[in-house]
């Protein structure tokens, strides 16, 4: 029997789509334009079998596209072994650059962070999910779960994969193509978790129970290590404890995986023990009445360079306010409300304790009361002791006496304030 040519492409084609593995719904990985969307984002396309650099140029955009090739099996991983690749919102953990089989992996992988929280909420198992290439060149679904790009190509966007590059993975990649109602629900979203991860942040700097309120414990329990009843009892001993703890969270960041949310950002801690920074991700689900609760958490420590930012952004601004309290208070001979600036051992000058503060001060405002008092904006940085704050100081008193110096003051924190434990003035011309 004898077939035409267009019949014949018709079997083909019907040949090869009986060959190919079923390809499963799968997720829809939605990349929004909200403030809180990561500038670049690596986006794979399980159904494509592409990976695309996305950045966010209001609206998002695909800046460039390379093959690649993921597991073997259609659908989201679920367990060891099924030879699906996960999705969801994960990160770069590390780079592998030696003892990797060449032919498997290309000589360089980079390994991502699953199962993430709340792959471990639902279940999931597996591990060794990473971005690799192969010592050829690549076919399509032939991973055991793994992404993989052929070699030269990830090359090119070796840059791009450092600690931490946020990867969406999902059978579909969508560039914002929600209708304007559904984008404003989107951000809005988006920007409450935002919101919620920096409140989060306030709320254990403030050492208040309120930080608990976040999470939901039963979920909690069941992603980390410890319960969350361990957590909080560790967290409330250390409340109790030291005397002030900031927490200062940077750059917030914010996407939307499989039926979650992650927000990540740099965080700077500061207590009187410990000063440590790092990458700090949290997972959020809505509880039953819709309100977004913290499942799970990650901390990858890194040096960040972020002191600079934590004093200017963190500390100046409740700096700011203490100073302009305290002079407020001393420019009305508010001796009370002076006063409550000092710890109980401060030093003033050649003064001891707050006690003979007081003395002087009120002995000196019953025949001169302050007239004016400017401070210059204010040099601050930390030393082994405390905060030192550095400023030129200009007073004026009702009897005409006038002086400027250089006011110094050791500040120690009181919860989100401040208090002084030693200052000096020296006379300048």
């Amino acid at each position: 029997m004898r077939v035409g040519m267009h019949t014949l492409v018709i079997m083909l084609a019907l040949c090869l789509l009986m060959a190919a593995p079923a390809r499963a719904g799968g997720w829809s990985g939605d990349i929004p334009d909200t403030p809180v969307t990561p500038s670049r984002i690596i986006a794979v396309d399980k159904a494509e079998q592409t990976l695309h650099i996305i950045e966010r140029q209001s609206p998002p955009a695909v800046v460039a596209s390379y093959p690649c090739t993921t597991g073997s099996s259609p659908g989201d991983k679920l367990v060891e072994g099924d030879h699906k690749t996960p999705e969801g919102v994960y990160f770069v953990e590390r780079k592998l650059a030696s003892g990797l089989d060449f032919e498997r992996y290309g000589g360089i992988a980079y390994t991502l962070n699953y199962p993430n929280p709340v792959d471990r909420l639902r279940g999931k198992t597996g591990y060794g999910i990473w971005v690799h290439s192969k010592g050829r060149d690549i076919v399509s679904m032939e991973t055991e779960g793994c992404i993989a790009l052929n070699l030269s190509e990830l090359g090119e966007i070796d840059h791009m994969l450092g600690r931490g590059a946020p990867i969406v993975v999902a059978e579909h990649i969508v560039l914002d193509a929600k209708t304007p109602e559904q984008a404003a629900k989107y951000s809005s979203q988006a920007e409450t978790v935002a919101r919620l991860t920096v409140e989060w942040a306030r709320a254990w700097s403030s050492r208040s129970a309120d930080m608990f309120a976040f999470y939901d414990p039963a979920a909690y329990t069941r992603t980390q290590p410890q319960s969350f009843a361990a957590f909080r009892a560790q967290k409330e001993y250390l409340f109790n404890r030291l005397p002030w703890i900031h927490t200062f969270a940077a750059d917030v960041q914010v996407l939307h995986g499989t039926g979650y949310w992650v927000s990540w950002f740099n965080q700077y801690y500061r207590a009187p023990n410990l000063a440590v920074q790092g990458v700090r991700r949290l997972y959020w689900q809505e509880d039953a009445s819709g309100e977004p609760r913290i499942v799970g958490m990650e901390w990858r420590p890194k040096q960040l360079g972020l002191e600079p930012r934590y004093i200017e952004e963190f500390v100046r601004p409740s700096v700011a306010a203490f100073l302009n309290d305290w002079r407020e208070a001393w420019s009305r001979a508010d001796l009370q409300g002076y006063m409550t600036a000092y710890v109980k051992s401060a030093k003033q000058g050649s003064r001891n304790g707050a006690a003979a503060i007081r003395e002087q001060k009120q002995a000196l405002w019953r025949t001169a009361h302050p007239v004016s008092l400017d401070f210059s904006e204010p040099e601050i940085q930390w030393s082994p002791n405390g905060l030192t704050v550095s400023m030129l100081q200009t007073y004026r008193d009702s009897n005409g006496y006038a002086d400027q110096g250089m006011k110094t003051l050791l500040l120690r924190p009181l919860g989100t304030s401040w208090q002084i434990l030693n200052e000096d003035w020296r006379a300048v011309q």
